[in-house]
């Protein structure tokens, strides 16, 4: 037998290559002709176990890219906004999270089916059998499905927030920086356009002012006093005096016409009381809720039902003398009779409103044969606002909302229309929200006594509030209004000398009004006068627990929606560009004062 060389060796059906004395021999050993097979048969199924394990593989890989993709923390959005509460932050992990899960279940269905499609593979090796051929195409489209479902992924990511797109990062760049050119270098008129702006537009209306406001407040007086003579003492809330607050009793009111605030306080009847119940305090409430708060109601001796039959099953033979089975009042009825909100014992704003206003139209009924001019609601948004329309076509415009109480300080909380706020959160009927009206009037007057005579703080605020009406009627109302001018005016009183405010100072003052605005606003944080800031005097008497609460950001929203932050920053520059024109204008051609008001008809 010839030696065989390495050439034909393959042709050989099975040879064992051995060496002896340095020379190569091939030696043939007698094969079965089903081991050839057998050999192929194994050969197809490594090679077929190796393409699937690739594929599964190949999948887990896409799935992965996926999760990373979709993690918020790995690969932030540039220019992206990221959220001040860290609960938004935790929130977006877990739905993150369970994405993640539902991904792995999936996979591990993928795994386990595998593993049933490679045993009925293997069954088919041994039986002999072919493989289908469909499962190579099954692969195919799997593996484009994974891929197209990887690029509708990566489109998401980019168009998923609707309001990024309107404010993209390369707008924000372009903002002025806090080493930046104060105001964009946009100058205000001098000292003496200033003056002669405010003496003949502002100041000239002083006298049309206190007229105005005397005559609503005995209108107010009378409305209130019918009101109680209506009402059930034993049953009915009790009304006290109203409460003069906001831009009038601040002195520095400059729109027309004229809208003057009243609050109205009211209680329960006895022998109930109210439980407010601040949030500012509360670190559980979100951050754009601190200002609001709860109001309880029940019994004085704290008893919220004051009756035992609301908490002890009667027996057939027993009635109870208080809610009888004719009368049909129960525990429950009577928590509604007391305005609060359906099975709880809180107090919901929806129903005091109702109330009010129908309380209000009978007690017009019962005087309105002793005035000249016809009373009706104003805005529908505001439950509490009242018209006056007189004969002659001119109209009056003020508010009464009823308020109440904070334990016995001049906190109140006040009624409102439940309305979605800039973050988005549903709000209750039953979050009343806490106005600090009372303490700011007073906070202005005692100020006052320190400043110098004539000094130049609320004609300062009267500007810009002047201003920003004007810009808003031109562009329409935004993120910005009169109360973040007081505010911003707040904190520089608290912040200068009282030196500093001298009339002769008006048109720096104003501009450092301006400036701080302008910082609050770039820097998108605003924080509440009163909540959180120990270096409001003690004499004020406010809360311990709004003085040791956290600072509220009234320019939150700002941080929540760019689409709107960009459209204020945009219509405050535009403010302070037209200011120079507008105030010019306004002082060539000031309006003339109001005409007298109607008199009060003679009450018999």
């Amino acid at each position: 037998m010839e030696p065989q060389t390495a050439s034909n060796i393959d042709r050989a059906p099975y040879g064992l290559l051995v060496l002896a004395g340095g020379r190569e021999a091939v030696v043939e050993l007698p094969v079965s002709p089903h081991f050839h097979l057998g050999i192929c048969d194994l050969q197809k199924k490594t090679r077929s176990k190796a393409s699937t394990m690739a594929m599964g593989l190949f999948r887990v890989c896409l799935v992965v890219v996926t999760a990373i993709i979709n993690h918020p923390l790995l690969f932030p959005r540039e220019n992206a906004t990221v959220p001040e509460n860290e609960e938004e932050i935790i929130r977006k992990m877990q739905e993150h999270h369970e994405k993640l899960q539902l991904e792995q279940l999936r996979l591990e269905e993928e795994v386990a089916q595998l593993a049933a499609e490679k045993e009925a593979l293997e069954q088919m090796v041994e039986e002999g059998q072919q493989p289908p051929e469909a499962r190579s195409a099954w692969d195919l489209w799997s593996t484009l499905c994974m891929i197209l479902f990887l690029i509708i992924e990566v489109w998401r990511q980019d168009h998923q927030d609707g309001p990024l797109p309107e404010c993209p990062g390369s707008d924000e760049d372009e903002l002025p920086g806090p080493g930046s050119t104060p105001l964009r270098g946009l100058t205000l008129p001098n000292k003496a356009t200033l003056g002669h702006f405010y003496e003949r537009c502002i100041r000239g209306s002083t006298a049309y002012v206190a007229r105005t406001q005397e005559f609503v407040e005995g209108f107010v007086d009378d409305l209130l006093e019918a009101l109680r003579s209506l009402c059930n003492r034993d049953t009915d809330m009790e009304l006290e005096d109203f409460i003069g607050v906001d831009s009038v009793y601040e002195n520095w009111q400059v729109d027309r016409p004229l809208l003057c605030h009243l609050f109205v306080p009211f209680t329960p009847p006895e022998p109930y009381c109210f439980y407010p119940e601040l949030w500012c305090s509360n670190r559980s409430v979100p951050l754009d809720r601190r200002g609001y708060g709860q109001i309880k109601v029940g019994r004085a001796d704290g008893d919220p039902l004051g009756c035992i039959c609301g908490k002890t099953k009667l027996g057939e033979d027993m009635l109870c003398l208080l809610h009888s089975k004719n009368s049909g009042a129960r525990p429950g009825g009577e928590m509604e009779d007391l305005l609060c909100a359906k099975e709880r014992p809180y107090l919901d704003t929806m129903q005091v409103m109702k109330w009010f206003q129908k309380a209000l139209t009978k007690a017009w009924h019962r005087i309105a044969h002793k005035y000249e001019f016809d009373l009706a609601f104003g805005q529908l948004n505001t439950p509490g606002s009242l018209k006056i329309k007189f004969r002659s076509g001119k109209f009056m415009l003020f508010t009464l909302t009823p308020v109440i109480q904070c334990d016995n300080s001049d906190l109140y909380f006040v009624s409102s229309l439940p309305r979605e706020p800039h973050s988005g959160m549903p709000v209750s009927s039953t979050e009343w929200l806490l106005s600090f009206a009372v303490y700011e009037r007073h906070f202005l007057r005692m100020t006052a006594k320190a400043l110098p005579e004539g000094a130049c703080h609320l004609s300062c605020l009267q500007i810009a509030s002047f201003l920003l009406s004007k810009q808003s009627r031109l562009t329409g109302p935004n993120g910005l209004d009169s109360y973040h001018l007081k505010t911003a005016l707040l904190h520089l009183l608290l912040s200068r000398r009282a030196n500093d405010w001298k009339a002769s100072q008006l048109d720096v003052r104003l501009h450092d009004l301006l400036c701080f605005l302008e910082k609050s606003l770039l820097e998108k944080r605003l924080h509440h006068f009163f909540l959180g800031n120990r270096k409001v005097p003690e004499a004020m008497g406010l809360p311990e627990a709004v003085r040791k609460a956290e600072p509220l950001n009234l320019f939150r929203p700002f941080v929540l929606q760019r689409s709107l932050y960009r459209a204020t920053l945009e219509s405050f520059y535009e403010m302070l560009k037209n200011a120079p024109a507008l105030i010019s204008e306004y002082s060539l051609h000031a309006p003339t004062d109001h005409a007298s008001l109607p008199p009060k008809a003679a009450i018999p």
